[in-house]
């Protein structure tokens, strides 16, 4: 079975920070068999995006009003054995506790995904407990909330029972491992285990 390459990206805020994807994003997206945007986009970069590869994007804050069938509060998705929720808004996992978490996610989710993705915040981060793992891919061009400059993506590579989940840092050209956040792994047989 061939592995699965999901693309990781939110709070893009375009076009109003820049008019299209800065090209070491275009580049480090392409070749994804999907990409997830958790919000706070317009349908300009969606319609960039599914040039790419079939996309799923979570209304964000910025998005209200906008009504397009790949437009929705939350997903959850299959791929291979692995499922995978998004939405725009969660809780930060630094700032409240597991209960507030999933109680907060409990409203988009019947039963919480192994994986959740999501944004709003502008902080890229991956946070594990025991049977469920919050990834925030950041932003690709207001990282941190901050000024208009290059930011993160993320990706999840599915292969059997394994998600290895990685966070980038665009450059100029091309892209480097996080600082932080570089890459870990998700046994679905031993959930929890990095």
């Amino acid at each position: 079975m061939a592995s699965k390459r999901i693309g990781l990206i939110a709070d893009t805020h375009m076009p109003g920070t820049i008019g299209s994807l800065w090209p070491s994003a275009i580049n480090f997206l392409r070749g994804s068999d999907a990409i997830l945007h958790a919000g706070d986009h317009t349908l300009d970069v969606v319609d960039e995006l599914i040039q790419l590869a079939p996309t799923y994007v979570s209304e964000g804050n910025g998005d209200r009003g906008i009504i397009d069938d790949r437009v929705k509060p939350a997903w959850t998705l299959s791929f291979e054995r692995f499922s995978i929720g998004m939405v725009h808004h969660c809780p930060s996992p630094e700032r409240k506790d597991e209960i507030h978490v999933r109680e907060k996610l409990s409203r988009y989710f019947d039963a919480l995904p192994d994986i959740i993705v999501f944004g709003h915040t502008h902080l890229e981060t991956v946070h594990h407990y025991q049977d469920l793992t919050l990834v925030n891919p950041g932003s690709p061009t207001l990282p941190r909330n901050q000024s208009l400059q290059l930011g993160t993506l993320g990706e999840i590579i599915i292969d059997n029972d394994q998600a290895r989940i990685r966070l980038v840092q665009l450059t100029e050209n091309h892209w480097q491992p996080h600082g932080v956040f570089s890459e870990c792994v998700i046994s679905k047989s031993e959930k929890g285990s990095v």
